[in-house]
């Protein structure tokens, strides 16, 4: 039987009273994180590791790469693709030389009331806005921002506390600034 990270096992108690009986697991929902998987071969791993790294890459290139022929590696981008592996390609800008100097991390704490539909909504239309997380425990979100300078971010914050009419009510805020980036192997 195949189990997800959704189920956990409860054993089967023998009716019969025989301890020698083999108890059997069954499976039993403990949460709703269900994500399905795609059943994907080394090659497609490796073709993904390789649009990764590059994603301007050709079909010749990438099937030269992985040891498959162009319409061969065409046909599993094209696979990859359809199924929703690869959602996109993507340009890596310098935020700095396009004058984001500042990038930090606010944490923000909600009315003890907010839901978390409101939560995903505080923030979605700050255009400084690169990522926001909503979390399990304290803080209740996580946003990250890039921003020109100190005043700017100061600006921000103080939109997030003032919020918008008739949204989420912030009622706390806390700033951290990043000195330094390192991505991490699975930054991709």
């Amino acid at each position: 039987m195949f189990l997800s990270g959704r189920d956990t096992l409860k054993p089967i108690v023998s009716r019969s009273g025989n301890d020698d009986e083999i108890a059997k697991p069954t499976a039993r929902r403990r949460y709703d994180l269900f994500v399905p998987t795609s059943n994907i071969d080394s090659t497609d791993r490796h073709i993904i590791d390789v649009l990764v790294e590059d994603a301007r890459r050709s079909a010749s290139e990438v099937g030269r790469i992985v040891g498959l022929s162009p319409p061969a590696a065409k046909r599993r981008i094209n696979r990859l693709e359809a199924d929703g592996l690869i959602r996109g390609y993507t340009a890596k800008l310098d935020h700095r030389l396009m004058g984001e100097h500042i990038e930090a991390f606010i944490e923000l704490r909600f009315a003890p009331a907010t839901q978390v539909a409101e939560i995903d909504t505080a923030v979605s239309t700050l255009p400084e806005v690169v990522e926001s997380f909503t979390l399990a425990g304290d803080p209740d979100s996580l946003i990250q921002v890039r921003v020109r300078d100190l005043e700017h971010l100061k600006s921000v914050v103080d939109r997030i506390r003032r919020g918008r009419r008739g949204g989420p009510k912030v009622i706390a805020t806390r700033t951290v600034i990043v000195l330094g980036r390192t991505p991490g192997p699975a930054a991709n």
